[in-house]
């Protein structure tokens, strides 16, 4: 038997070490979770998770109005630095169209007329020239972008900062900054930039999304926490996975180029806007505002998302309130629990490679419960778990490997002595392996015994009784293998067969009943090889007796610890015993007791029947002659 065919424990037994097992893969594996360098494998499966999701459901609070090529062409001699009027006009319409909020994802560093009075430009055009950009930031509509990190905070020109209304920097500007992971993905958000002011009298901005989100509900940017969709947020809380609404191109958008159209205000489709948040970004061919989220990863990414969309993807997310949660440490250590708990009750009972399909299989379950999980906007931790259950599979199968082997080769030591090395390795295959320590199990027991033995023996020198035995026994054994017998002992010229034990019957008593008729056959052939090897000696004729009963036995390890054999006690032996006695009396090869009948389920023909009383019994006992098993009847 190959090394890798490992021993399998009792369907009833949960080792000990199996617990020890259980309680180092998932303390391991919750290592493993906290691990910083872990985090990478389970971000893979959150980013698969949203590529598998596609479009969660349609944006309904924002809306990106894109500066492309189209609107470019508008202008086509002017640089973006001197687009502040165009910027004014577009401003203008949304304002007038009913929009909620504007936001200005692009750094105004310089304003034109900073510009223009550097190259000497003293004209009252020249000193006018974001005066209409100047009167749309003064409605308090807009909010411009800015810049804050650990090192510096960047704002706008000053002359966009002074029209803001109140001069409320915190109000009105916002960082752009986006966070990316280790991997350079954006994934989170927050209520605050990464980096904080290192001058005292610089503000303290929030992020650029979360103030456009504060803006359309109408809250303060002053206070310490908000809510959004009944999610509450807090000033200095941790950042939170993002939501996206779904790969690039999910947010609608409109051409920055049809606001600056006559009759823009007259547009069904630029009227739909009422209501909205908008955000005006970069979105042509060339800029470098473009980023690694979620969908772009894997084999099949989709394309970089624009830094404006991002913005937008978190806005949507916090007004609508969809924001990922993630289970504590309880919650991860029961589900490691669990699947672990599955995995080894399976992995007890099964070789190695079904054992393996069946950790796929896990593993499988860990990613869809996952997959489930993330619908409900609830992030698992699934490589933690699957990396639990390979290292129970491993703890199980190296555990079986180095101590089945072991028990495998103690096994066929003890049975070999009773069943043929086929029925030893079926049993080791068995799902179920004996009690050698002693069980009560439902079996049938074999009793034959040679007739008139004495007699024979006293007329045939001590080593032709030898040969004799030798010779009837090598075939009687073989009948009795054949049925799956256990040959328990040979009493002098007695054989004591069991069926049903070690390797579970279920059809023992119907083996038992065949077995005693190929005994049977076998006693009417050595007749002639007796007449032939000892002609002339005027032996009686040979034959032989076999009792047959059903029910149940100890069987296991029974003596003393100098010596101890595997056998079956109790009222089921010491019956079938005074079966075999019995054929004397009545005349008749074998006889078989009603339980054994019963079991038999098959047509069994019967010659004489009587109830009788065997020493040691109060109660009768019920047995026939047994002649035959109807053709067609026995079982293959």
């Amino acid at each position: 038997m190959s090394p890798l065919r490992l021993f399998r424990p009792s369907s009833r037994s949960w080792p000990w070490w199996a617990w020890l097992v259980l309680m180092l893969a998932v303390g391991l594996s919750e290592g493993l979770g906290r691990w910083e360098g872990w985090t990478g494998i389970e971000q893979w499966y959150g980013d698969a998770w949203f590529r598998s999701r596609g479009v969660a459901q349609p944006p309904q609070q924002v809306v990106l109005v894109k500066l492309d090529e189209a609107t470019l062409g508008l202008f086509p001699d002017e640089p973006l630095v001197f687009w502040t009027p165009h910027y004014a006009r577009a401003c203008a319409v949304l304002r007038q169209l009913g929009v909620k909020v504007i936001g200005m994802d692009m750094l105004f560093s310089t304003s034109p007329e900073h510009w223009l009075s550097k190259l000497g430009g003293q004209s009252q055009a020249a000193r006018e020239f974001d005066q209409a950009f100047r009167q749309e930031l003064a409605q308090g509509r807009i909010v411009l972008a800015g810049m804050q990190s650990a090192r510096e905070t960047l704002l706008p020109a000053v002359d966009f900062l002074l029209p803001l209304p109140d001069f409320d920097l915190p109000r009105f500007i916002g960082a752009a900054d986006m966070v990316p992971d280790p991997d350079g993905t954006i994934r989170r958000i927050g209520a605050l930039p990464p980096g904080r002011p290192q001058r005292p009298d610089m503000p303290q901005l929030l992020t650029l999304p979360f103030l456009l989100a504060l803006h359309a509900t109408g809250q303060s940017p002053q206070a310490e926490s908000w809510r959004f969709a009944g999610q509450s947020w807090q000033r200095d809380g941790e950042l939170r996975p993002l939501v996206y609404a779904g790969p690039p191109g999910t947010i609608p958008g409109v051409s920055l180029s049809r606001l600056l159209q006559p009759g823009a205000l007259d547009d069904p489709e630029l009227r739909a806007l009422a209501g909205k948040v908008v955000i005006i970004g970069a979105s042509y061919g060339g800029m470098n505002d473009v980023h690694v989220t979620p969908y772009g990863r894997g084999l099949f990414g989709a394309p970089l998302m624009l830094g404006a969309e991002i913005q937008a993807q978190s806005v949507e997310a916090i007004l609508s309130g969809r924001m990922l949660t993630t289970l504590g440490t309880s919650g991860r250590l029961a589900g490691a629990v669990l699947l672990v708990l599955f995995g080894i009750l399976a992995w007890l009972r099964l070789d190695w490679p079904r054992g393996g399909l069946a950790l796929l299989g896990l593993l499988l379950a860990a990613a869809v419960l996952g997959r489930l999980a993330f619908a409900g906007l609830a992030l698992w931790p699934v490589a933690q778990w699957q990396a639990a259950l390979v290292l129970a599979w491993c703890g199980v199968y190296g555990w079986r490997f180095s101590h089945g082997e072991r028990e495998h080769q103690r096994l066929r030591r003890i049975f070999s002595r009773y069943v043929e090395p086929q029925v030893i390795e079926t049993l080791l295959a068995s799902p179920q392996l004996p009690q050698l320590g002693g069980e009560s199990v439902e079996v049938t027991v074999l009793f034959s015994d040679i007739r008139n033995f004495t007699t024979i023996s006293e007329q045939l020198a001590p080593e032709e009784v030898v040969e004799m035995l030798n010779t009837y026994f090598e075939r009687a054994c073989a009948v009795l293998a054949a049925e799956g017998g256990c040959i328990d002992k040979f009493i002098g010229d007695a054989i004591m067969v069991e069926f049903g034990m070690p390797l579970r019957q279920p059809d023992h008593a119907l083996r038992a009943i065949r077995a005693g008729l190929a005994l049977c056959d076998v006693a009417r052939s050595f007749r002639e090889w007796m007449t032939a090897r000892f002609p002339g000696r005027a032996l009686p004729e040979f034959g032989i007796g076999v009792g047959i009963h059903t029910g149940p036995a100890v069987v296991g390890n029974i003596g003393a610890s100098s010596r101890m054999e595997y056998t079956a006690i109790g009222d089921t032996v010491n019956l079938a015993s005074r079966l075999e006695g019995q054929t004397r009396i009545l005349h008749c090869d074998m006889l078989v007791s009603a339980e054994t009948l019963a079991g038999t389920g098959a047509v069994v023909r019967t010659g004489q029947t009587a109830v009788i009383t065997v020493k040691g019994r109060v109660h009768p006992v019920s047995v026939a002659e047994v002649l035959a098993i109807e053709k067609g009847k026995d079982d293959a």
